[in-house]
């Protein structure tokens, strides 16, 4: 079983506190990530949000866990009615008014389910869209 964490890194155009408010403003992640009722970056902070294809939503649970205000961000990710519980971890590091941004997604393999959106093929497109493309587009171009 490979327990290897997935790891994505990205530079963006943008400074670290454009990117840092991006990552922690519920009206700035509903632009780029999912519909959040509501987020807010203090430890122990609960949020949901339904996600999946058009076919099947899983209804994610998380829970922040870590806070370093305008450096990293991290919470517990898991789903309703499944086993498993994993930690997504974002952090910044600004160099020359570009933003390094680090994505890493442990205990990947707790999801020991034969649905193929738990696997971490699945994981890997889905962050690496949403890293790559939208986070990046909407911190570069808002």
């Amino acid at each position: 079983m490979n327990t290897d964490p997935l790891i994505i890194e990205r530079t963006f155009n943008a400074p670290s506190e454009r990117v840092w408010k991006a990552i922690t403003d519920t009206n700035e992640m509903r632009h780029w990530y999912f519909e959040i009722g509501e987020f807010k970056p203090d430890i122990g902070f609960e949020f949901r949000f339904h996600g999946g294809t058009k076919e099947k939503q899983y209804l994610h649970l998380c829970k922040v866990t870590e806070v370093i205000t305008g450096k990293k961000l991290a919470y517990s990710w898991r789903y309703d009615g499944y086993e498993g519980s994993s930690l997504v971890t974002m952090e910044l590091f600004e160099i020359d008014h570009k933003t390094i941004f680090i994505l890493t997604h442990q205990g990947l393999e707790s999801f020991q389910n034969d649905d193929k959106a738990f696997a971490k093929e699945s994981f890997a497109e889905g962050w690496t869209h949403i890293i790559g493309t939208s986070l990046k587009g909407f911190v570069e171009f808002q």
